[in-house]
């Protein structure tokens, strides 16, 4: 049986075509910037990857879509992702554009806003992160979002610290109005510098997708114990190893749904479900559709298209 290699990024492009992102981050290189356009509408583009995501939409609309809800944005609304978390963009009007920062944890290491590290906004559930909700935010946003695009386009010497400074601004900038939601006390700190020690558990998870991975051979790989690691990965990431794990294995099933005419025992063995039926079960708690509904969906978009 094929053994997926491991991968830098993982999607649907507008084609409905699986592609392997690989966006050359290193940890002497943690930042991929881009400046992204858009003519019109667009179909929703799928996408999992190991670098934390920031984006500032500077004109036109888009939607982003996470897990269990669709958010709709216009010029000045930001859209923040974590490591390994299925989300889309679709574009839904004209002359859309927007800056995307792609970044490894060590691009903004252990700076904090106020009392607080910046990975704080990332490691809460997408609904609960910081958004715009003000004119004067959005006008914040706007003018640092148009400095890292000019920066990104000319990149003159400097470029990057130019890019990391503006990002650090929007993140404070957004941390000052956001309502922080009720966080469970624990011993460890939300921290960019703890990464490193569960790190081993990512690399185990993205190289083994058609093998489940146990809370136990993960913490043996950071040289911790269970207790240890669980509640380190979870102040990290934001949720649980088990369902880092799960949010992983789907978004590479919802890749071969989209790409493949594979069946779906096929698709659950090649990911890590027990059979067709477990996979079944997970994808409609978490799509809110069946993996055949996705699929046919899909399909259907793509021929409209």
């Amino acid at each position: 049986m094929e053994r997926f290699p491991p991968i830098a990024g993982l999607g649907i492009d507008e084609s409905g075509q699986t592609r392997r992102f690989d966006y050359g981050l290193t940890p002497t290189e943690p930042l991929h910037a881009d400046v992204t356009r858009s003519e019109g509408d667009t179909l929703l583009t799928v996408h999992a990857h190991a670098g934390i995501e920031f984006s500032i939409l500077l004109s036109g609309a888009q939607e982003a879509h996470y897990e269990d809800f669709v958010r709709p944005l216009r010029p000045g609304d930001v859209s923040l992702c974590a490591t390994w978390e299925p989300h889309g963009w679709r574009s839904t009007a004209p002359d859309t554009e927007g800056v995307v920062l792609m970044f490894l944890p060590d691009f903004l290491g252990e700076e904090t806003l106020g009392d607080a590290s910046w990975l704080q906004l990332f490691a809460v559930p997408p609904a609960e992160r910081p958004q715009v909700t003000s004119d004067e935010l959005r006008e914040s946003m706007l003018a640092l979002g148009r400095e890292m695009q000019r920066e990104i386009l000319e990149r003159r010497p400097g470029w990057e610290s130019a890019v990391r400074l503006d990002l650090l601004r929007a993140l404070l900038a957004l941390k000052r109005e956001w309502k922080v939601p009720a966080l469970p006390k624990s011993r460890i700190r939300v921290s960019a510098g703890n990464l490193p020690r569960i790190m081993p558990a990512l690399v185990l998870v993205h190289t083994r997708p058609a093998r489940r991975v146990t809370v136990e051979e993960a913490a043996k790989a950071c040289g911790l114990s269970r207790a240890q690691f669980c509640l380190t990965f979870h102040n990290i990431i934001g949720i649980s190893f088990g369902q880092f794990c799960t949010r992983f294995r789907l978004a590479l099933v919802a890749a071969m749904l989209l790409s493949t005419d594979m069946p779906m025992n096929a698709i659950a063995q090649r990911t890590g479900f027990v059979d067709a039926s477990h996979l079944h079960r997970v994808f409609v708690k978490r799509y809110a559709c069946t993996p055949g509904q996705y699929r046919m969906q899909n399909q259907v978009q793509t021929s409209s298209a």
